[in-house]
């Protein structure tokens, strides 16, 4: 049996997470429409705050795996300030890889939300024009965290 590198062994996961992510019938989470105003059974948050190629990674990972086993009956955020800010950039300030802005692409069509912290946006002197579309601005991403504990969201970080 051929030795299949770690980086093949990654594309081929990746591909068929995206597989995966696409072929339940191009569905979106029964909540992004309504901003969850009907709520899943499962939420959970996750804090992204670096543009490291493998912090990334490993949160679109996680995010995917979540997704994969709960369907629709899960609610994610992923929010993003400091350096993470970057992920929803565009373009990003920081070099964040074609590969990983289609992998938030794909999960924002899913139904993830991804929110931009406002006040890192003043820092950077970002207006929503230097954002992807699906992101969601907040004024302030760690209170943006703190709201979403407070309404039952689990939370995560690296």
């Amino acid at each position: 049996m051929p030795v299949i590198d770690a980086s093949r062994r990654r594309l081929m996961q990746w591909l068929g997470a995206a597989g995966g992510l696409l072929a339940v019938n191009e569905a979106r989470a029964h909540h992004t429409d309504t901003h969850f105003d009907d709520r899943s059974t499962h939420q959970i948050v996750y804090q992204c705050n670096k543009a490291d190629p493998d912090y990334l990674s490993s949160i679109l990972f996680s995010v995917g795996e979540m997704i994969r086993k709960y369907g629709d009956d899960v609610e994610v955020v992923v929010a993003c300030f400091g350096a993470g800010i970057h992920l929803l950039g565009d373009p990003p300030g920081r070099p964040i890889s074609q590969e990983t802005q289609e992998r938030v692409s794909s999960l924002a069509v899913y139904g993830v939300s991804f929110h931009a912290c406002g006040n890192t946006m003043d820092s950077l002197g970002w207006t929503e024009e230097n954002l992807v579309d699906h992101a969601v601005v907040v004024p302030i991403g760690v209170d943006d965290i703190m709201q979403l504990q407070e309404k039952g969201f689990s939370y995560f970080s690296w």
